[in-house]
């Protein structure tokens, strides 16, 4: 079995590439749309690389790029020129290609003279599939099978591995354009009338274990009709509507809301269960335990069903055997998904790998904060076991000396099992590894909200041993954190424990996830706040995962100094938490103002060079866009300026806003909560909201410190 996740970063992707995404399934291309081999470009379907080439020409020349119009997430048109035409001082043949990507992808191609006189053309498409595993790709690592078969159709090609049973068909819907197929591209000899145009569609069909499938978009199934469109139309309607005077705003929620609906991942096999999310494009199609945990979390202003698809997946997949080579164990919530080709020793249909520390607390928090929207009571009795599940794997595999550890299994394994698992993400202040098993300070605190969310479900239940139970379990852990955790001599908490029990002393983002559990003692709360904001940690556009002045720190690594959006808005929930109202905003407003650089996407991370030194965001040449949490991430900074804090059990909705001066008013509409659906209005300079709608027994509650 290979390894698992980042022990190489992701292939880089740079500058001038175009992404499509729809549920497991995207697209890399360039900007006239072709997909050039040799690196990470492709169309890629269930973790397996369907096209690593796809390059269109007119009479041997490229087509050039004028300009990519993006109507939807999985949908994009190209419009290109050919090269001119003989006796002609510029081109006069415009080239459209109108691209659908989802579980393959359709392609309609015009070809229009501009010409007083027909254009005689030879149109070549250049077409190949290395049939490539996905993680292969990722990590640089790419091992291509040997019996790659090609066999030439009537009007199209059949590309096949034999041993992995996977491949594409390649075929040029019927009609009345003729087409020459051969190995590795298929040929049109066209005469193209004056002032007229001729179109023809080619699409790709994924072959996975011998089954050739169509696209979701496809010849036959007209694309305003398709379910994947009808699903993201459905998502769009559904999902709250936001009006505000703040432009900026406006079109960064959008954004979100567009790219979190096409990155939802629906089973075909259980239509009648909501969805859950991919991490992100183009590498994390997928489902993973934290990633997904953290988005729907962030997203539940927006929607609850990505919370309860996700919670009931990840249920399913819970570990429930001893198995080292993939990691799991019996309640323990999975790290990552995978659908290609493999060869693991486990017997896992689904080649899920549980190296995370992280995902099985984070798994029970879900479900005490959807608890608090007022997830229906039936949800709550149906997820509870698994719960239960989750929490005992902390306390009888993952917790020793009072603490939850980590440990890869096998050297195949990810060597740190936090969200920041690249292998060097934990280090010493001197720059030195730490070494194996760690304790990492936030896993203690998503650990420290678990026990209480589930000492608040027995409490409601009238199960008073259980609740005592959880409430002491939390009460001992949040003690032992801040003796064991706080270095005074610095005044902020370890990043972790090494497997001598040693603070890990640099400096991190990490304690601000503290701040968001809430495990943090009051009286070292503004110390962790001041080294959030100082300028060591806070770039001007976002909290760098590690300060400058640490050994290990380089603004231009993964997670050694860049800046994580999602990193930010828990930071900022955190801050607000302990009543940092202006460091709350200072966080929001850097989030926002980079975004905009950004297209109003945030991506999954950039560089943490200072503001000052770069007026805009510098770009991480590998960050994933869209992706997951970093599209949630705009949603959760609002709910943050909100200062909305749910607790339908206990009859309150706690909502007081704190909008920085210049932000102007905001109104959204429709956002759900036990059932209902709520519209809040907000201004800046007004801590007294608007709020209608209210489902029957909640209380507003405004006026928080």
């Amino acid at each position: 079995m290979d390894g698992w996740g980042f022990h190489e970063q992701p292939t880089t992707l740079s500058g001038g590439l175009m992404t499509l995404v729809a549920g497991g399934s995207f697209s890399v291309s360039l900007y006239n749309g072709d997909i050039t081999p040799g690196g990470a470009q492709g169309v890629y379907y269930a973790d397996t690389r369907l096209l690593s080439r796809w390059e269109l020409q007119i009479d041997d020349a490229p087509v050039e790029e004028l300009r990519v119009l993006v109507a939807e997430p999985h949908h994009a048109t190209f419009i290109g020129r050919g090269t001119r035409r003989p006796g002609q001082l510029e081109s006069t043949l415009l080239v459209i290609k109108d691209r659908y990507v989802g579980g393959g992808l359709c392609e309609d191609i015009v070809i229009r003279n501009l010409a007083e006189e027909p254009a005689g053309c030879v149109v070549s498409l250049h077409l190949h599939s290395d049939v490539c595993d996905l993680f292969e790709v990722k990590t640089r690592r790419v091992r291509y099978p040997a019996d790659v078969e090609t066999t030439v159709e009537n009007r199209g090609v059949r590309i096949l591995s034999v041993s992995r049973g996977r491949g594409v068909h390649v075929l040029v819907s019927e009609g009345d354009t003729p087409v020459i197929a051969a190995p590795g591209r298929l040929v049109f000899r066209l005469v193209v009338p004056a002032r007229d145009e001729l179109r023809f569609c080619v699409q790709a069909n994924p072959i996975i274990d011998e089954v050739e499938s169509e696209p979701w978009f496809s010849s036959a199934c007209a694309p305003e009709r398709a379910e994947a469109a009808r699903l993201l139309s459905e998502w769009e309607v559904r999902t709250p509507a936001v009006r505000t005077s703040n432009s900026s705003l406006a079109g960064i929620l959008a954004r979100s809301r567009t790219d979190l609906g096409s990155l939802r991942l629906f089973e075909v096999e259980r239509p009648e269960e909501p969805p859950s999310i991919a991490a992100g494009a183009p590498w994390f199609m997928t489902l993973f335990g934290r990633d997904s945990l953290i988005t729907s979390w962030m997203a539940l202003p927006l929607d609850h069903s990505l919370a309860l698809g996700t919670l009931h997946r990840l249920a399913r997949l819970q570990g429930v055997k001893v198995d080292p080579l993939t990691e799991e164990e019996p309640g323990k919530i999975m790290h990552e998904l995978r659908y290609g080709v493999r060869t693991d020793a486990s017997d896992s249909g689904a080649h899920a790998y549980y190296g995370s520390v992280d995902a099985t607390p984070l798994f029970v928090m879900l479900l005490g904060e959807l608890h608090s929207w007022g997830l229906c009571p039936a949800d709550v009795r149906l997820l509870l076991p698994y719960a239960d599940a989750a929490l005992g794997w902390i306390e009888r595999y993952g917790m020793r000396d009072g603490f939850v550890w980590y440990r890869r299994k096998t050297d195949q394994g990810l060597i740190n099992q936090g969200w920041k698992d690249s292998f060097d993400g934990i280090s010493f202040a001197d720059g030195s590894l730490a070494r194996p098993p760690i304790a990492l300070a936030e896993v203690q605190g998503y650990t420290y909200t678990a026990f209480l969310a589930r000492h608040h479900f027995a409490r409601q239940d009238g199960d008073t041993e259980a609740a005592d139970h959880w409430l002491t379990g939390a009460t001992e852990l949040r003690r032992a954190f801040n003796d064991r955790f706080w270095l005074p001599d610095r005044g902020y908490f370890a990043v972790g424990l090494d497997r001598e029990g040693r603070p890990i002393d640099s400096l991190t983002s990490n304690i601000g996830h503290c701040l968001w559990s809430g495990i943090v003692d009051e009286d070292k709360a503004a110390q962790v706040a001041a080294h959030l904001l100082s300028p060591r940690m806070f770039s001007g556009f976002g909290v760098r995962t590690l300060a400058d002045g640490m050994g290990a720190y380089n603004p231009m690594s993964y997670h050694n100094g860049s800046v994580w959006p999602h990193d930010n808005a828990i930071v900022a929930a955190g801050l607000m938490r302990y009543g940092f109202v202006e460091e709350a905003q200072r966080v929001v407003t850097g989030m926002l103002d980079a975004a905009e650089f950004f297209e109003r996407r945030p991506p999954e991370l950039f560089c943490g060079f200072d503001r000052a030194e770069f007026p805009v965001p510098v770009p991480y040449p590998t960050s994933c866009s869209p992706q997951a949490w970093a599209s949630a991430a705009p949603i959760q900074l609002m709910r943050v300026l909100l200062r909305m804090e749910p607790a339908v059990p206990d009859g309150r909705l706690c909502l007081s806003p704190v909008l920085p001066d210049g932000f102007g008013w905001v109104r959204i509409s429709g956002m759900p909560l036990a059932g209902d659906r709520i519209t809040v209005e907000a201004a800046e300079g007004s801590a007294t909201p608007i709020v209608t709608g209210l489902p029957e027994g909640v209380e507003l509650i405004t006026g928080m410190p």
